[in-house]
């Protein structure tokens, strides 16, 4: 395995670092985590790059490039304080094309290079997360449509997204799970948001579903195979949760760096010390460990190798590193990233939430445990 970009990568990587230079897009971030709101004019110069388009295929006007590719935009955007975790939505125009009608993949390209949110799935309920055979949000058949009813919650994207695809259960069926392509306009939908600790770039909100009228168009990919649909979702949803997560603490240790190189006290700059040095140099492990990973991960994905196992070590060793090195990043800075606006502190406070979101950590571990397991028997 070779990590060398390619000269197409490197041409592509430094067309972001452009952009990431030619403003300072940091107050931009910060001002939009303070009112909770989408980035948006920051994903629109991404999606004028060409950003958006990276992974879908070239029938339909994309690059048709690899998870490496995607990986090492992420890499970069994040070590210069992008915030990555909205751009989730980009990479699932495959999902979009594979399981949609002509009529919703239509929908979905509309918005295409617009830098507007797109999509997102409904799947966690109140007393349904990491147990999915929990879900009660139900559909019924009745006079030629379908009435979807229930309550969804924790729903990232949700203020935001035109469309969510719903997944609900047969009321006379409950062993028959079947998404739903929802247009967030329609009468009986209730969106109500939901304050966050961190991660506050995109929304997150309770969906109340009422009577929601569909017909037999909606039905998103086939019906009874809403289940199996999500879970190969997972894997790419998760890794990409694992590369934003390094690329923050990339940024974070770099950061720190910077300030322990200027910073004095007893009259030495504080990179001196050692117990400074000993940071750095635990910092650094941890980083060299989640590249050397997801890139490692990426090629297995490019090639076709790619399980839920490796999926789950990324997102949960990358999740629990890429805090540790944030946490001992904000230490290094002290009173001025506690109080002084700092986007490392920004950052303590996505990473926390993304060892609960997109799959718990607990979640994690039993994924890859019985995948690491399984090669045994």
């Amino acid at each position: 395995m070779d990590f060398t970009l390619t000269d197409e990568q490197e041409l592509i990587v430094t067309g972001v670092r452009g952009l990431m230079e030619s403003e300072n897009w940091d107050a931009y971030f910060e001002e939009c985590d303070a009112r909770h709101e989408y980035p948006e004019r920051w994903v629109k110069a991404l999606a004028d790059l060409g950003i958006d388009s990276l992974m879908l295929d070239e029938e339909h006007g994309g690059f048709g490039e690899g998870l490496t590719t995607l990986l090492a935009v992420w890499e970069e955007l994040g070590r210069l304080g992008g915030p990555t975790y909205v751009l989730y939505q980009l990479p699932g125009f495959d999902q979009i094309i594979e399981n949609g009608t002509p009529e919703q993949v239509e929908k979905i390209m509309a918005l295409r290079g617009t830098g507007k949110q797109m999509w997102n799935a409904a799947i966690t309920e109140p007393s349904a997360g990491s147990d999915v055979g929990s879900l009660k949000t139900t559909y019924t058949r009745r006079d030629g449509k379908i009435y979807l009813n229930g309550h969804k919650t924790f729903i990232t994207s949700s203020l935001g997204s035109p469309y969510l695809v719903i997944m609900a259960r047969d009321a006379d069926n409950y062993d028959v799970f079947t998404e739903f392509f929802v247009d967030m306009s329609l009468p009986g939908i209730k969106v109500e948001a939901l304050d966050k600790l961190g991660l506050r770039m995109d929304s997150c909100a309770d969906v109340y579903l009422d009577n929601v009228e569909l017909t037999e168009a909606d039905i998103f990919g086939t019906e009874g195979n809403g289940f199996q649909r999500v879970v190969r979702s997972f894997d790419v949803e998760r890794f990409l949760v694992a590369a934003t997560n390094y690329a923050t603490a990339l940024c974070a240790l770099e950061d720190a760096a910077k300030y322990a190189n200027q910073r004095e006290q007893f009259g030495e700059k504080i990179f001196r010390f050692q117990l400074i040095q000993e940071k750095f140099c635990s910092m650094w492990i941890e980083v060299e460990n989640m590249r050397n990973m997801l890139y490692r991960t990426a090629w297995l994905y490019d090639t076709g190798q790619m399980g839920n196992g490796e999926a789950a070590m990324c997102k949960y060793y990358c999740a629990n590193a890429a805090f540790r090195v944030v946490d001992q990043a904000l230490q290094v800075l002290g009173g001025v990233g506690i109080a002084g606006g700092h986007r490392v502190g920004r950052f303590w406070r996505d990473l926390r939430v993304d060892r609960i979101s997109g799959g718990s950590d607990e979640m994690q571990i039993l994924t890859a445990g019985r995948s690491i397991l399984k090669r045994y028997r």
